[in-house]
């Protein structure tokens, strides 16, 4: 029996979370086209015959020098410190630059490298990502190409991750999909409702905070508010005689509802807190960021 923790590194819209979902046939990690979309670590648990494998959502290497982004980062720089095996993720069209850069990191930890995406791409395009690789051979334990899409690459990646693994018995219940909260899925669900119904820049100046989740026999009644940094960016999220939030709210409490399978009474509200991405205190906590 084997168990351990696997942190998926990569750049910002690599596939970490469509992969994360891929692997545990569940929707619990936030995805969305959009740059640094991932703002916490998730975990999912994912059982291979017997052994457990603990994969570790992170936010996407990438560059800025905004407070914020810069906590994304470190989170992102400690998953390669605090796990097992390190699995980079590139899609199969991405430059090997970003490998490149990955290992300027000098990453301690044994790596595999996932070519994501390859059904997207024609199969001399997916062997010519992977001779250009070849020249890195002696830095990865392993390349396994993987399509979200097609279940056929999940036994050979979760082959190849396992082999690296330390002999351990389970951290968690097999029956667990994640040892995430509620609050904190649900949140990202939120959040990835607005990503989905605002303009590419707004988003980013927005977050959620969950104020209170309540379990009732065949019911959650959550309350939410919706961080933002201005009042014009309140106006834009809450739309036309509140159209906007309630589009959100509503496609937030579909996925919330998929997951947990009860009904859900979601209630949204937006507080405007000025510059909230430059209080680094309040960026931390909104994070759930550790020392």
């Amino acid at each position: 029996m084997k168990s351990g923790f696997i942190s998926l590194i990569g750049r910002t819209n690599a596939g970490k979370s469509t992969l994360i979902n891929s692997l545990l046939e569940e929707k619990i990690a936030l995805v969305s086209h959009k740059q640094n979309a991932t703002r916490r670590k998730i975990k999912a648990i994912v059982m291979q015959d017997d052994n457990q494998l603990i994969f570790i959502d992170t936010p996407g290497l990438h560059e800025s020098k905004a407070s914020f982004n810069q906590l994304l980062i470190q989170s992102a720089l400690k998953a390669m410190k605090d796990c097992d095996v390190i699995v980079f993720v590139a899609s199969v069209f991405d430059e090997v630059s970003d490998y490149e850069k990955f290992l300027t990191l000098k990453p301690q930890i044994p790596h595999l490298v996932v070519l994501n995406k390859v059904d997207l791409a024609k199969n001399e395009e997916v062997l010519q990502k992977l001779s250009e690789y070849a020249k890195f051979s002696g830095d990865f334990q392993a390349i396994v190409p993987y399509s979200a899409r097609q279940k056929s690459y999940k036994k050979a990646l979760l082959d190849a991750i396992v082999k690296l693994l330390p002999k351990h018995e389970h951290f968690y219940d097999p029956a667990f999909l994640t040892p995430s909260s509620q609050k904190e899925l649900f949140r990202d669900f939120i959040l990835e409702s607005l990503y989905e119904n605002l303009s590419e820049e707004l988003p980013y100046c927005s977050e959620v905070l969950m104020q209170s989740v309540k379990e009732k026999a065949n019911l959650f009644v959550i309350h939410a508010q919706i961080i933002t940094d201005t009042n014009s960016h309140k106006a834009m999220i809450i739309g036309k005689e509140g159209a906007t939030l309630r589009r959100i709210g509503q496609k937030a409490r579909i996925k919330i509802e998929n997951l947990t399978q009860k009904k859900v009474l979601l209630k949204l509200f937006v507080v405007v807190k000025k510059a909230w991405q430059k209080d680094e205190k309040f960026a931390k906590q909104m994070l759930g960021y550790e020392e």
